[in-house]
């Protein structure tokens, strides 16, 4: 049995539909649908069901799902596992979405450069999500803001990037006070149900600031383009470059100490691929010596 045809089947099952998984493939959306059928043969059982442009599994390929899945993650460890003596493989890493627009790119770009023989799967999500998901090893580590909770003995943290939190108001508010800009003008507030919001929303406690809320939301990118665009100011962590072009906006210390938000990697001490990890790791510290681009 080919291994490929059950990454094709996972892929096709994650993506929904046979077009969708071509195109993450590099394939031809007929060649995918010949992986499946072959697939489908040997196993002596339908496992996707389709239904015009989409797919959804069937009961058989549901209960091979996971199975599959975990068959796919050991058949990559044993590249890492056969290739002690050089660094190879594939690193299943997860990334925050402030980490993987400003962090990553950089550090992918040095270590695939100097490791040309690592692959690496990136899946995107919350900090709060991708902590469990290298708990329970789905991933061998993650780019991630610092929990606000004990790590198990089983994992272990690295810091990469400190933040703080700064007032970003349009440039025309440029030469206020910030706790006035804070108390006068709308708030786009930064979720507070998020990690990095809940610094925010500490920081106005401890200083005694009842703000005129407007919006709350969960993209800082979003929230810079609403501050240039005038609908008010927002407490923010002075996140990693790139920022959207063209914005006339300024960031502005406060006057108190605060709270910064940090960033940083997290991984399973037990990962057969912690080599990988640790190359990782060297390269997001040369990468973050460098001047910013």
């Amino acid at each position: 049995m080919e291994t490929q045809f059950l990454s094709t089947f996972v892929t096709v099952v994650e993506r929904g539909s046979m077009a969708a998984a071509a195109r993450s493939l590099h394939i031809t959306p007929a060649a995918v649908a010949q992986q499946i059928r072959t697939l489908e043969r040997e196993l002596g059982a339908p496992l996707i069901a389709r239904a015009g442009r989409t797919v959804s599994v069937t009961e058989d390929g549901a209960r091979i799902l996971q199975r599959a899945r975990d068959l796919l993650r050991q058949v990559a460890d044993l590249r890492s596992v056969a290739n002690e003596n050089g660094i190879a493989g594939e690193l299943r890493l997860g990334a925050c979405p402030t980490a993987l627009a400003g962090l990553l790119p950089d550090i992918l770009s040095r270590m695939v450069a100097t490791f040309p023989q690592i692959n690496v799967f990136i899946k995107p999500g919350y900090s709060a999500d991708l902590y469990r998901a290298v708990e329970a090893g789905d991933l061998d580590a993650a780019m991630v803001l610092q929990a606000p909770f004990a790590l198990p003995k089983t994992c272990q943290w690295q810091q990469l990037r400190e933040e703080p939190l700064v007032v970003l108001a349009p440039a025309h508010l440029g030469s206020r006070d910030p706790h006035e800009l804070l108390r006068e003008q709308p708030l786009i507030r930064y979720d507070r149900h998020e990690w990095g919001g809940r610094l925010a929303d500490d920081y106005l406690r401890q200083a005694g600031i009842v703000p005129r809320e407007r919006f709350e939301l969960n993209a800082l990118n979003a929230i810079a383009v609403m501050v240039d665009r005038g609908l008010g100011v927002s407490l923010v962590p002075d996140w990693a470059k790139p920022w959207p072009e063209g914005l006339n906006v300024v960031r502005i210390p406060l006057p108190q100490c605060s709270e910064p938000r940090r960033i940083g990697l997290v991984w399973s001490r037990s990962s057969v691929r912690i080599r990988l990890v640790n190359v990782l790791l060297e390269e997001a510290r040369v990468a973050l010596t460098e001047p910013q681009r």
